[in-house]
């Protein structure tokens, strides 16, 4: 089962970065900052599917011997069936508790010298089993099970007329050797039924294309898995749980499609930790091309007049750029009136989480005219443009927040296989680190969240 679990686990991961991944516009191939995350989650397994794994390996009819003369001419037959299906409870010690429940058909030969009256019975007994469970860091399920003997429900007695024949202990000795033999089986179909390895390299290369999150930009997406962590197996009295949690880098990319990352054959051991935070936290990258920037100070301030010296001079913004020089922000402003030439707003860039916005912060100021006349002039004019840009300029993130939180909400809670169900919630998505390069802004987007993973019904 835990087969599923890897593979919607990397299936979830790109969904994710894909949905958060904003575009440039540059012709010139760039490679965005290379980001690790990791994302976690419990995972629980009722018992009952392990049954119905259990149950559907198991015919109805355990075994039958329909010989008299086999086992030193015992002059006995006997069918054995499940009665209802096998049934699990966990144990304390990373264990699980097997019940099955037997009905029996027998036949006995009594007589001598070749002569014998056969009769028949049928009766119902109980086997228990105890099976120790390892899951080992190299993917391989190791189980070993012992019988815990059985329970009469009504007990064998072949009934001749006057002679009334109980063949308990004969039923026995074969009920044990059954018994033990059936421990073998239970393992062999472990360790055939929960072989992790090969779904988990499925998974893994399954992903290691790139994928094309923007055909208009001609972006792609790169998820490479790094590690994968799983906490030891808990057992509870009608399911398992453990935690799993996987590593990776998200890179991403404009131009030309980047190599994929090496099929593997093999996959390395997990780590076993013995837990996972409850929350994790998913970084993206969503990326503000300078010309979308500069559109949205031309929304804001083209066209925009404003006075300064009690309303003697009067300013007018008539172009304005965004652009990035030194790793700051350089916003240019063209003005004509009383000040005329361009002036240098430079800043870092910063998340304001009151107003939702990317702003400037550190501002510096250096004007280029020819038309200024008197230096107080020139400093109420600095504090005006650098006040107003500061207070009004900002590239919003409200919309990108609000969307990008419903649709990992709406990832997270979804059934992507057939039993396999998720459930999950967005607490914090915020930009918390900006970068710059030479076509954009790069914003660092943390996701704080909960993901739950339940199976049922596969």
């Amino acid at each position: 089962m835990r087969n599923f679990l890897v593979l919607i686990l990397l299936l979830l991961i790109s969904k994710l970065f894909a949905q958060q991944t904003a575009t440039m516009t540059s012709e010139a191939d760039y490679n965005f900052p290379k980001i690790k995350s990791s994302i976690s989650m419990p995972v629980k397994i009722p018992l009952a599917e392990i049954g119905n794994i259990i149950n559907a390996s198991v015919g109805n009819l355990i075994f039958e011997d329909n010989s008299f003369t086999d086992n030193n001419n015992d002059q006995f037959k006997v069918k054995v069936w499940k009665t209802r299906p096998i049934r699990l409870v966990g144990g304390t010690k990373q264990n699980l508790l097997i019940e099955v429940p037997l009905k029996i058909w027998a036949e006995k030969g009594i007589g001598t010298f070749g002569f014998y009256t056969y009769q028949n019975t049928t009766f119902e007994t109980v086997m228990y089993f105890n099976s120790q469970l390892t899951f080992n860091n190299n993917w391989t399920m190791v189980t070993k099970t012992t019988p815990m003997g059985f329970r009469w429900v009504t007990k064998p007695v072949l009934d001749f007329g006057q002679i009334k024949v109980p063949i308990t202990s004969l039923v026995e000795s074969s009920l044990q050797k059954q018994q033990n033999d059936f421990c073998k089986t239970i393992d062999d179909m472990m360790l055939t039924q929960l072989n992790f390895q090969k779904y988990a390299i499925m998974a893994w290369n399954q992903f290691s294309q790139p994928f094309n999150i923007s055909e208009e930009y001609n972006t792609w997406l790169k998820i490479t898995p790094i590690s994968i962590n799983i906490t030891p197996l808990i057992f509870y009295g009608n399911q398992i749980e453990a935690q799993i949690g996987i590593d990776t880098f998200s890179e991403t990319f404009s131009g030309e499609k980047p190599s994929a990352s090496p099929l593997i054959k093999t996959i390395a051991n997990f780590n076993s930790l013995q837990n996972l935070p409850p929350k994790f936290l998913l970084q993206t990258t969503a990326n503000i091309p300078f010309t979308e920037a500069t559109a949205i100070a031309e929304k804001t301030f083209l066209g925009k007049e404003f006075d300064f010296r009690e309303g003697k001079s009067k300013i007018k913004i008539t172009a304005i750029k965004v652009s990035s020089e030194n790793e700051k922000i350089m916003i240019e402003a063209k003005t004509e009136g009383t000040v005329e030439g361009i002036s240098y707003i430079s800043g870092i860039p910063v998340y304001d989480a009151f107003k939702r916005k990317i702003v400037l912060s550190d501002t510096h100021f250096k004007l280029k005219t020819k038309n200024i006349l008197y230096k107080t002039a020139t400093l109420l004019f600095q504090r005006k443009i650098v006040k107003m840009i500061e207070d009004e300029y900002g590239i919003p993130t409200a919309e990108l927040e609000d969307s990008s939180k419903k649709s990992i909400e709406e990832t997270f809670n979804k059934e992507y296989y057939k039993g396999l169900k998720m459930q999950g919630r967005v607490f914090k998505l915020t930009p918390s680190k900006i970068l710059l390069n030479p076509f954009g802004i790069t914003a660092i987007i943390d996701t704080e969240a909960q993901l739950k993973l339940f199976v049922q019904g596969i």
